[in-house]
């Protein structure tokens, strides 16, 4: 498609304004305002459905009911941040700071993510790919796959085209930096031990499960079903060798992934590790209340021991209502475990659960546990070590006695590019994305008919500014061509809601940068293009047809 007005027009074409809305301000997950650095709103709308076509309309509404935690949050304890985090792009995570602190200390860590080879990589993938290769220049260990057992069983296609979009995303990959020496590339069809792993991990889940989480129904294939356990053998790959911090860069719609992930992860480990205050049996809440009795009855009689069935006659006639935000139903169950307790007296406590140790792992627990401690039958609880001296130890005798060890993996959570036709990029619509094997005129046109966030005319766009966080073309230039420059990201902004800046000029800039990129990232593809034979990865599957 082209786009034949003349950058110096007065008047906005109509594939120069804003014809359907892209991104706002409110779907900033982080602000409601552009960050100052010029970074972009965000996009588009899609429920968290790792195979589906919808987008997310509010990226704040993962915070609250996925419990993504706001990537602002953590930035200032990441060293020298990727633009992508200084712009907001990436704009959520779980538990990065593990990842942070380890960059920060030169401590093992590793990043991971994967890619289904089903169509052309193209500028939104260019995410990922940018992520995974900046942490590996931070130190990390890194790792990318090519999900073709998901390819084959999800979208049914055949392994001639699998290996075809295979070959095309590596050599993007090594294209932008990956470095493969440092690396890992992998199919997962080829990577025995990913399947082993997989068929441990399927041990741990059940249809009902994956239904829950994936809506799988009668009707779905066990292929596909064996697919979602590999996929968490992959995140999990990593910590095979060794436990360590690790970070899946994905976008919001794979965290049914993560989450998935983490809680495997959790129900192979032999033993989990939690605060007590009694010999009883509470969860996270009832924890609370018992904690806040505790601390409020310690503080009122310091020198006398506090018991369970006091802390009962706090939580049910002292406590203030309202003290904190806590279900009838908790406070009552706390209230008949106290009491039940009685004379016991209440102290806090580590307690290390016996969750699938054997014998002798259990056994090496308890010797291994200095200082004063309780022994039950299925836990023991430590008085001297600290939450986080326990977790280590516990560790080290897991793995001691054959077990993974595994660490809870992190994610980094990225906005969705708005296609360049507005509404959602897809694959399936050549005009709303840009291929990365576009030929680099294409790329040019595609820049230049694309739908952005100006004023109807010139003249509006004058007087009340261009709509920047509505723009595609504006995200062009904040996720990818203003590179690492933040001042220029910011003067394009400024520039467009100042109505300084038309849309046919702001256009063709993007454009021309847009074809000097697809330029430089060819002539690198066709330089490793040569080199794919000395790759330890098989791009030519023997796989039956």
């Amino acid at each position: 498609m082209t786009d034949d007005s003349d950058p110096a027009d007065d008047e906005q074409t109509p594939s120069e304004r804003a014809d359907a809305p892209a991104v706002t301000a409110d779907a900033n997950a982080a602000s409601s305002e552009l960050r100052p650095d010029g970074g972009a709103a965000g996009a588009d709308d899609v429920a968290l459905d790792p195979w589906g076509s919808s987008t997310v309309s509010d990226y704040r509404k993962l915070f609250d009911q996925f419990g993504i935690e706001r990537f602002e949050d953590v930035l200032d304890e990441v060293p020298n941040p990727h633009y992508l985090m200084r712009r907001g792009v990436i704009f959520g995570h779980r538990e990065y700071r593990e990842i942070a602190s380890a960059m920060r200390d030169d401590e093992p860590f590793a990043a991971l993510s994967g890619f289904m080879p089903t169509g052309d990589p193209h500028i939104g993938h260019k995410l990922v790919f940018d992520e995974i290769i900046w942490h590996q220049q931070r130190g990390g260990e890194a790792y990318a796959l090519i999900a073709d057992l998901e390819a084959h069983s999800a979208r049914g296609l055949s392994w001639d085209e699998i290996d075809e979009h295979a070959r095309n995303y590596v050599l993007s990959l090594l294209a932008l930096g990956f470095d493969p020496e440092a690396g890992e590339l992998y199919r997962q069809s080829d990577n025995r031990e990913v399947q082993d792993l997989a068929f441990e991990l399927g041990a741990e889940a059940n249809f009902s499960e994956l239904q829950a989480i994936y809506d799988f129904d009668g009707e779905t294939d066990v292929s596909h079903m064996q697919s979602v356990v590999t996929q968490m053998a992959d995140i999990l790959y990593p910590q095979l060798d060794e436990p360590k911090p690790t970070v899946i860069p994905v976008g919001p719609d794979q965290d049914p992934h993560i989450r998935l992930s983490r809680d495997l992860a959790q129900r192979m480990r032999y033993f989990g590790v939690t605060e007590a205050y009694a010999s009883f049996e509470a969860d996270a809440a009832e924890r609370e209340l018992i904690g806040e009795a505790y601390e409020t009855l310690s503080e009122r009689h310091p020198d006398e021991t506090v018991r369970c069935g006091d802390a009962a006659e706090y939580l049910e006639g002292e406590r203030e209502p309202g003290a904190t935000d806590v279900a009838a139903t908790t406070l009552d169950s706390t209230i008949t475990m106290l009491r039940e307790a009685g004379k016991e007296p209440l102290r806090p406590r580590v307690r290390i659960l016996d969750r699938r140790a054997t014998d002798e792992a259990f056994e090496a627990l308890i010797e291994a546990i200095d200082g004063e401690k309780r022994v039950y039958d299925n836990h023991v609880d430590t008085f001297d070590l600290s939450r986080e001296a326990a977790e280590q130890l516990a560790r080290n005798v897991e793995l001691d006695h054959g077990g993974y060890g595994f660490r809870l993996p992190s994610s980094i959570y990225h906005r969705f590019m708005t296609g360049l036709t507005g509404g959602k990029m897809s694959s399936s619509i050549p005009a709303s994305h840009i291929s990365l094997l576009d030929d680099p005129e294409e790329g040019y046109d595609k820049v230049r008919s694309a739908t952005t966030g100006g004023r109807e005319t010139a003249e509006l766009q004058r007087e009340l500014g261009g709509k920047a966080d509505e723009c595609p073309v504006y995200e062009l230039y904040a996720y990818l061509l203003a590179g690492d420059d933040d001042e220029f990201a910011k003067e394009v902004y400024d520039e467009c809601v100042g109505g300084e800046r038309l849309c046919g000029g702001c256009k063709e800039q993007a454009a021309e940068l847009m074809q000097e990129f697809l330029e430089d990232h060819q002539e690198k593809r066709a330089e490793w293009a040569d080199k794919l034979d000395e790759l330890d990865i098989d791009l030519d599957s023997d796989r039956k047809r």
